[in-house]
């Protein structure tokens, strides 16, 4: 039963958490998992859900899921932070769980945010009793727990993957707050025009917990006009929301710089700034995406343009020497001079080949020929014996084996046929290394 204090307490509570849905009628988004019919849905309503993450953004619903299943479950059920619990407080719950399915034939739910941040020693202590039913665990995470959590755990949960809220999801949150008389602003006389509900709802970016928020500071730092009535224009929720809010957790950070990479080599420019000015906004080092141009220059461009590193070098120069936001000009120019570029792999393919030979193939003396020849002594060890310099014959380049004698007759650089490669792919030709 809730004392006078608790209910105070929640009433004071921001507009976010008084609002949390109570049941799966009122849950808002995740279609794809808690429609009708769906698996998560029929086992929250049959009370049988077994172990399980819930992973995904912000303000996407997981934990209020997880809530939801508290409410409606007969089991026992704990919830806990994996940032503020530490050792103690899982052992307590372990105990208290045992006691529940031996005296009560209870299991119990144990529901712990931030679920990745618990280490290797936390989560093995929780396998004997997710392997014995006494626990049902439900982990709630903004990671990927493929990447963050410990695979034993993960092996013995179902992952349920959340997505950010649609727009009209989001505008349905703020409806429902303003609308509820008892958690939300409903005994509040607000006129919220639909391009300020638009704004908020775009704003948000999927966060239903930043728009309820914004709303509930736009509501309650506007005066009200003479009839009561609190209108919230468009300006007013600009300034309640101020900035949309962009996920850049970890996994998110490597699959935008994953993305932006792939622009790159597809010679697509529009993509590539996108992703750019994605992974900036979000707060990325700008120094990580001038060193993926670098890498860039070489991997899919090489000789195809060599002007390419010289632009990916100079955009990074110029982030060193006049930094945001004035760099983003030259980092832009470099990325729409690697897109346009024509491409060619034949620089990382040598290097692949040329390295793998180098750790597998057992190695042979320095041909006597190419020997160093800079110390006395030298020539009486016959260094550099019948070695041809090559300015001494026309076109200063003449014949002879420089390979190690391990590798002789190997490969390594192929050159494409576009852009300047064409013009070396045909000098090869003629040499007789490549055929045509």
């Amino acid at each position: 039963m809730e004392d006078l204090f608790s209910a105070q307490a929640r009433r004071k509570a921001p507009l976010a958490d008084r609002m949390r849905p109570r049941s799966l009628d009122e849950f808002i988004g995740q279609a794809h998992i808690v429609g009708p019919g769906r698996l998560l849905r029929r086992a929250i309503e049959t009370d049988s859900l077994q172990s399980s993450i819930f992973f995904g953004p912000p303000g996407c619903g997981k934990t209020t899921l997880a809530s939801i299943i508290a409410n409606q479950t007969h089991s026992a059920f704990v919830k806990m932070n994996a940032v503020t619990a530490g050792v103690k407080e899982p052992r307590e719950v372990l105990a208290q769980a045992e006691n529940q399915l031996k005296f009560y034939g209870r299991p119990t739910y144990l529901l712990l945010d931030e679920c990745h941040r618990w280490n290797k020693a936390q989560s093995d202590a929780l396998l004997p009793a997710l392997e014995g039913g006494v626990i049902r665990f439900i982990g709630s995470t903004t990671e990927n727990p493929m990447v963050s959590m410990t695979g034993a755990i993960v092996s013995r949960c179902r992952l349920f993957q959340f997505y950010p809220l649609s727009p009209e999801d989001v505008k349905q949150s703020v409806r429902n707050a303003l609308a509820d008389k008892e958690r939300g602003l409903g005994n509040y006389n607000v006129h919220l025009e639909e391009a300020a509900l638009e704004h908020i709802a775009r704003i948000a970016n999927g966060d239903a917990r930043t728009a309820l928020n914004a709303i509930e500071l736009a509501v309650l730092t506007t005066a009200p006009e003479a009839d009561g009535t609190i209108r919230i224009t468009e300006e007013i929720a600009a300034e309640s929301i101020q900035k949309k809010v962009m996920k850049c957790d970890d996994q998110t950070f490597y699959d935008m710089l994953s993305a932006f990479c792939k622009s790159l080599r597809g010679g697509d420019s529009d993509a590539a700034i996108a992703w750019f000015a994605r992974l900036i906004y979000a707060g990325v080092d700008p120094r990580i995406i001038c060193r993926r141009l670098i890498a860039h220059a070489s991997e899919d461009i090489g000789l195809a343009n060599p002007q390419a590193m010289v632009q990916a070098v100079a955009a990074a120069q110029a982030l060193e020497f006049v930094g945001l936001p004035e760099a983003r000009l030259s980092i832009v120019q470099a990325i729409i001079f690697l897109c346009e570029s024509p491409k060619s792999n034949s620089v990382v393919m040598a290097m692949d080949a040329a390295f793998q030979d180098a750790e597998s193939i057992p190695e042979e003396p320095v041909p006597i020929h190419l020997r160093d020849t800079s110390f006395y002594g030298a020539d009486k060890l016959g260094h550099g014996k019948g070695y041809k310099y090559p300015h001494d014959y026309p076109g200063h380049v003449v014949a002879q084996e420089y390979m190690p004698p391990s590798v002789k007759g190997r490969r390594y650089y192929v050159p494409g046929e576009l852009g300047n490669e064409g013009k070396i792919r045909q000098n090869h030709i003629r040499q007789g290394k490549i055929k045509e």
